[in-house]
């Protein structure tokens, strides 16, 4: 489940539409409110929705909606380099050059995040119609941890070419601790954690019969971020 960040080939005029409008749009379809992470000065939710959904015969019939956020681990002083992004020295070579033709204002800032750290599809919430095995909070808890684990920590897992190297050492629902409390817009639930993988830390909850709040978050920011949940404010608010 989930979706790379956006990313864009050639030259795009300067009037180019901001696919995030478009994204926008998708993220409305959801049929259940959309969960982030309480407001809190060191995240700035990058509104870059990572989105999928299922059809069936019915219609709709799985959606999932993860937010992505750009991490300040000083937000008090931006201009601080420990807020900056280890990068590799072609991507920051990249991103000094100046532009050949003018760009896009929106694709200016998308590529001035990519300077900072980015907590990918870090707070997932997936509505299902119909239950399944597939549904069950352990499961998306599980699919979330090891789609984060594949696509954004291949380095540390030794893994090369994503279409060559595969994940063959998935994590699974036995290191689930089932006992976990986290609040939920300002109330103590139930959760399921898990708390002992060396690269990331990762929480669900059953919000409704329907819908499951799963976050996944690198153990090393852990230290940077309120691991409290609430409601997302919709793009009216």
């Amino acid at each position: 489940m989930g979706t790379a960040p956006m990313r864009f080939g050639g030259f795009l005029p300067e009037d180019a539409p901001d696919p995030r409008r478009a994204q926008a749009e998708q993220v409305k379809l959801m049929p259940v409110p959309v969960m982030g992470f309480v407001a809190q000065p060191t995240l700035e939710d990058a509104n870059m929705e990572s989105i999928t959904s299922q059809q069936g015969t019915s219609g709709l019939s799985q959606m999932s909606v993860s937010i992505n956020y750009t991490l300040w681990r000083n937000p008090d002083d931006r201009s601080d380099p420990v807020n900056l992004a280890e990068l590799d020295e072609p991507t920051r070579r990249a991103l000094d050059e100046p532009a050949p033709r003018p760009r896009p204002a929106w694709l200016i800032e998308m590529a001035e995040r990519r300077r900072y750290p980015m907590l990918w599809e870090a707070v997932r919430t997936t509505w299902t119609r119909d239950a399944s095995e597939f549904s069950t909070p352990s499961r998306l808890l599980m699919d979330h941890v090891n789609h984060i684990l594949m696509n954004w920590f291949r380095e540390q897992l030794g893994l090369g070419n994503m279409g060559v190297d595969r994940f063959v050492s998935p994590l699974t629902e036995k290191g689930i601790n089932r006992e976990a409390i986290v609040t939920v817009d300002g109330v103590e639930v139930p959760a399921l954690e898990i708390d002992t993988d060396p690269l990331v830390y990762a929480i669900g909850v059953e919000l409704s019969s329907d819908t499951v709040l799963t976050a996944v978050v690198p153990r090393d920011e852990l230290g940077y971020i309120c691991l409290e949940f609430a409601q997302r404010p919709s793009a009216a608010d």
